[in-house]
């Protein structure tokens, strides 16, 4: 490890910086402070204009989240062409630069838009205001919303997901509901750490909404298991393929710095260095989370020809040649 130490570089190659932070996450292993090293990297946030600057930049040179929000508000816009009311129940939002586009698509329409009433639903705030998060999401949706002339209603619920009963999301009779998950299922606890799995119990929830559809955007990935050894293999072929993107995509410039440490080095470090309930990233391949949304009851349906079209063709146009994106056993696969 010390070897490695003085090889390894936060700015060098991405091998160099991949065995930098890995060797953190071993160090806090060895040294039982995992999760005091977790809480640390996720309490130390820049400047919220450095972050988004820096997700413009990834969005720009890379195409996943892009052609998962397009996927997902193309399929909210065919849904709502022949509704009144619209009641999108989103788990989880991270910084909510889906929505600005999403409400000015209303704004073009030839016909008064429906109403739009979302429902967000994000973890609790630590400390004394554990409604702190959905409440500034809300003032923002509230904005663009008004700023296009939508109708719009909003109700934010601080909860952890598992706990959210179908009763707390006061879904109305003339509405046509659309639930997403878009970020952040990979957090969920799973059946290593609870008798009955969380994510098992928020799939079920979302079942028993009986939504027009369900929207689900995952990292696949497969270094989610108990034995350590397996898990770091795994994790380290993963993020080396994620640090040679970035490298081939992006320059070496401080926004790529900022989007290596807010978006994936936390989780690596997470996944290598925490167990039990401190470990609180699990990610899944999309055959399990497959597995799971049969077992939940929900069915999956094919992607919309024209969505599926105009997708390929526009990573095709727009993003590095080797990105690709393809159906499979009806998911979207982007890679």
């Amino acid at each position: 490890m010390k070897e490695i130490r003085e090889w390894s570089s936060p700015t060098g190659d991405s091998i160099q910086r991949l065995a930098y932070y890995f060797i953190d996450g071993l160090e806090a292993r060895l040294a039982g402070t995992g999760s005091e090293i977790y809480g640390k990297l996720v309490s130390k946030q820049p400047k919220l204009t450095d972050i988004l600057k820096a997700c413009q930049l990834y969005l720009a040179s890379c195409p996943f989240e892009r052609s998962l929000f397009y996927i997902a508000n193309q399929t909210i816009y065919n849904i709502a062409k022949d509704a009144t009311r619209v009641h999108i129940i989103t788990y989880g939002v991270i910084y909510g630069y889906q929505w600005p586009s999403f409400f000015e698509h209303f704004s073009d329409w030839k016909r008064t838009p429906p109403k739009i009433r979302m429902t967000v639903i994000e973890e609790p705030e630590p400390g004394f205001r554990p409604n702190k998060r959905v409440e500034a999401i809300g003032q923002r949706l509230t904005f663009f919303a008004k700023r296009f002339n939508v109708p719009f209603e909003y109700q934010g619920i601080a909860s952890k997901w598992e706990n959210v009963q179908r009763e707390d999301l006061y879904i109305g009779k003339d509405e046509k509901v659309i639930v997403c998950c878009l970020v952040n299922s990979s957090m969920l606890p799973d059946e290593t750490t609870a008798i009955c799995s969380p994510r098992d119990y928020f799939l079920k929830t979302v079942r028993k909404i009986k939504p027009h559809a369900f929207i689900h955007g995952i990292w696949n990935a497969s270094y989610n298991t108990p034995f350590f050894l397996t898990c770091f293999r795994l994790a380290l072929s993963h993020y080396s393929c994620v640090f040679d993107m970035l490298d081939s995509t992006l320059p070496r410039n401080t926004e790529r710095v900022l989007i290596e440490t807010n978006l994936f080095i936390p989780n690596a470090i997470n996944s290598i260095a925490c167990e039990g309930l401190e470990r609180v990233y699990r990610p899944e391949t999309y055959k399990q989370w497959q597995a799971r949304h049969l077992r939940a009851g929900l069915e999956p349906v094919p992607v919309d020809s024209l969505i599926m079209e105009n997708i390929k063709n526009f990573v095709r146009e727009c993003y590095h040649k080797n990105f690709f994106i393809d159906e499979d056993d009806r998911w979207v696969v982007n890679s």
